[in-house]
Order: structure tokens, then C-alpha cells, then sequence
């Protein structure tokens, strides 16, 4: 297992309450009763303990020792890699923030996609626009950021179709560019600006995006299935 350089950033953001809110209703819109899911990537367990609280069941793909440690503190079925799991066992994958930390992005999505049943779905949430790659990114280990064209382009030649991306949150956007220019050079969150971006700016954030999350937000927010 290696060992991940942003536990602290993630706790942080666990404290982001609209943020949060809206992620764990994208992810608990797919699940269906009976499903077998898996969190690729699942970190400190924000949205898999949320789903098994629900009644899911959900895996934890998680290959940091110390993450892995807390997922099973919390009663969740944790595995390191994707061998261990067979192929078209799955009913739903999300993977949120964790494909650009990968080196070879395009194998990682072969290899969930061949984990899908047909009929099985993909929800996939990144970060958006390699010009806002800053010292947080390096922080956390980011490899890259990603455009809404590539990310679904990366996933249809996966196999998967019926591929919609679309960026969110368009403010973030400005405050992510903002961060990149005046942001501190350690790559650390701000706990206090966090609360206020998630109380005041988020909500606005998402209703604009309905008029321009064609264009630009500071997410990539994409969802696919695996035919059948």
C-alpha cells in the first residue's frame, strides 16, 4: 500500500457541508437496492460510510495503509487494488477526486470499466482545467486536471457509453484561479475560507452552472454505463 500526502486536506473538506451534500446526492442517485458498489478510491470514507449507513452495499478500494486502517475501524470492506475483485462484478463504481492522481489514467479506467456488469454504471467527479493546477494540487499529488472533452473521451475508450460530462461548480472556478495566484505555497486549505465558500458561494455556484456548466467550472462531473 502506498501512502497518501493529503489525509489532512480531506478532513478539512469533510467540514464543507453544501459541497458534500451535493457530491453524496449525485452518488446515492445511482445506487439502486442490491447493488454491488464499490468507492474506487474511497479516502477517509465520507460518502461510502453514508451509503452503507443507507443500506448499500459498498466496497472500498483504498491502497493507503492508514486510510485503509480507519475504513475498517468503521465496519467497511476495504481491498488495495482492483485484481482483487472479478471482472463484471459490479453494479456501480463512483470514483470522486482520485483519477488524477493515477500516472496511466487510461489503463485505471479499462480496468473499472472491466469490473462493470453490462448494464453497470460509472459516476466519475475530477478536478477541471490544467490552468488551476496549483500548490494544493501538488500537495495532494495531482498528476493532472482534466477537460470535460478528454475525461469522456479517456471513458469511451474504456468501453463504456452513454458518457455525459459536464463541469460544475463555476464559481470555484474564479476561486480556484484566485488560490492559484495569491494561494499559499504549502498547498493547505484554509479552514475558515472553506466554511464561507460552502455557505455562501457553493449554493450560487450550483445554480449557475446550469446556464454554463457546458463551458467551465472547476469539475468535471461525469456519468456512463457499460452496455449491455
Amino acid at each position: 500500500m502506498s501512502e497518501y500526502t493529503g489525509t489532512d486536506n480531506l478532513e478539512v473538506m469533510a467540514e464543507a457541508v453544501n459541497y458534500n451534500a451535493f457530491l453524496h446526492a449525485q452518488v446515492a442517485a445511482r445506487a439502486r437496492k442490491g447493488d454491488r458498489i464499490l468507492d474506487f478510491g474511497a479516502g477517509i470514507g465520507t460518502f461510502a460510510r453514508e451509503l452503507a449507513r443507507r443500506g448499500h452495499a459498498v466496497a472500498c478500494l483504498e491502497p493507503d495503509a492508514a486510510q485503509a486502517q480507519r475504513l475498517v475501524a468503521d465496519g467497511l470492506r476495504v481491498v488495495g487494488d482492483l485484481a482483487e475483485l472479478p471482472e463484471a462484478s459490479l453494479d456501480y463504481i463512483y470514483t470522486l477526486n482520485v483519477l488524477e492522481h493515477i500516472d496511466d489514467d487510461g489503463a485505471a479506467m479499462r480496468a473499472i470499466a472491466s469490473r462493470l456488469r453490462p448494464g453497470g454504471r460509472l459516476l466519475v467527479y475530477v478536478p477541471a482545467f490544467q490552468v488551476l493546477y496549483s500548490s494544493m494540487d501538488r500537495k495532494v499529488g495531482h498528476v493532472r486536471r482534466y477537460r470535460r472533452e478528454g475525461l469522456a473521451r479517456l471513458v469511451r475508450d474504456s468501453g463504456l457509453a452513454n458518457v455525459v460530462a459536464r463541469y460544475v461548480d463555476s464559481l470555484g472556478f474564479l476561486a480556484a484561479l484566485a488560490y492559484r495566484v495569491v494561494g499559499n505555497d504549502d498547498g493547505t486549505i484554509d479552514r475558515r475560507a472553506l466554511r464561507t465558500y460552502d455557505r455562501f458561494v457553493f449554493p450560487a455556484s450550483r445554480v449557475l452552472d446550469r446556464l454554463v456548466g457546458r463551458w467551465f467550472g472547476k469539475n468535471v462531473l461525469l456519468t456512463a454505463e457499460k452496455p449491455a
